[in-house]
């Protein structure tokens, strides 16, 4: 299959898979009532999860966590040679990860649900899922005007049946998780408790929302056809950015330098180094999706296509150049290792690369 026919079909599919697999898992004509069993029972253990589906690689000190479908969870101390699956208390699929520290981390993903660790990874607890998700999010819109009451009915009514799609946490333990149709929460206390954050976004179409990552007191989220949004109060509210694009973003970068990096649909990227108040293109070279990114400790840039192609940057993103090494594979998630390779999340299980 060639790169461009692949990259079609892993970027709707990466992407819509947690939409398809969220309305599936819930009870057809769920209220907020109703909990599916997924958010009730563990993840099965198998002998095979090294290869399942994995959406989301994140490093936790010198160890790797990635994350993917039916809630597993798979951990490696040696730099991703080999893989063993932790202890979890959900089987719905998990969409993304961010460890703070090599104990402290949170994982989210389909109807809903939110977990933390505290040890590393080993086991997780549940700190939310959708039920209480929509009953934030509707508490909160039942006191606006019609409209709002229209759609807090609406969330109760649905159920837990949406999934976030990426979630931020800093050292303070304030978090921060998006998902679908305007589905937004945050935390100051670490994820123990949370707040409706769906009602502060000026997004009236409820379109996705793909991506967010906070830069000090600012708070970025980006999503569906072009939309951006920024925080300069740590999330207490939100303005719209004019958008330089009007397809889809799929992930966001944060650089140690300040600079700020949206990439989406069609190997668009675009760099901003005034928190979003200007936007340049960069060219890529690809007209491939891409979906994630990552800073390397010597401040090197590498962003992961859908389709498993590597761009480097070593300007702190005004250019990129294609690397050799890659994995044609419908790819969703990449770390870098404490040796210096690389840890690609893909559809057909982990995938480990010599250090570019």
């Amino acid at each position: 299959m060639r790169p461009q026919t692949l990259a079609r079909r892993a970027a709707p599919l990466l992407r819509g898979l947690a939409l398809a697999l969220s309305a599936l898992l819930a009870p057809a004509g769920a209220g907020a009532a109703d909990t599916p069993a997924a958010l009730t029972e563990p993840a099965l253990a198998s002998a095979r999860a090294a290869g399942a589906a994995t959406l989301a690689v994140t490093r936790a000190g010198n160890r790797l966590v990635a994350a993917g479908e039916r809630g597993i969870v798979l951990l490696s101390d040696n730099d991703g040679a080999s893989w063993r699956q932790a202890r979890v208390p959900v089987r719905t699929s998990l969409t993304a990860l961010r460890f703070v520290d090599a104990r402290h981390g949170w994982a989210t993903g389909h109807l809903g649900s939110l977990l933390r660790s505290e040890d590393g990874g080993e086991s997780w607890t549940l700190q939310l899922d959708g039920v209480r998700a929509a009953e934030l999010v509707a508490g909160a819109l039942a006191g606006g005007d019609e409209r709002a009451q229209r759609s807090a009915r609406s969330l109760l009514d649905e159920g837990p049946d949406k999934p976030f799609f990426d979630l931020d946490f800093n050292a303070d333990g304030h978090g921060f998780a998006v998902g679908a149709y305007n589905l937004a929460v945050m935390s100051t206390d670490g994820g123990a408790s949370w707040q409706p954050l769906s009602p502060r976004l000026p997004n009236p179409r409820n379109l996705h929302l793909y991506a967010v990552r906070s830069l000090g007191r600012q708070v970025f989220i980006a999503g569906e056809q072009g939309l951006l949004l920024r925080s300069d109060d740590g999330g207490a509210s939100f303005v719209a950015l004019a958008s330089p694009y009007k397809g889809s973003f799929f992930a966001l970068l944060t650089t140690r330098a300040g600079s700020l990096l949206a990439c989406g649909l069609r190997g668009n990227v675009f760099r901003s180094d005034d928190l979003g108040a200007s936007w340049q293109k960069v060219e890529t070279g690809l007209a491939v999706s891409i979906g994630a990114g990552i800073e390397r400790d010597d401040g090197s840039l590498l962003l992961l296509s859908q389709a498993g192609d590597l761009l480097a940057s070593h300007d702190d993103g005004r250019s990129f150049r294609r690397l050799p090494e890659g994995a044609a594979v419908p790819a969703a998630g990449l770390a870098a290792t404490a040796d210096g390779r690389l840890s690609i999340a893909s559809l057909r299980g982990m995938r480990r690369l010599a250090a570019p």
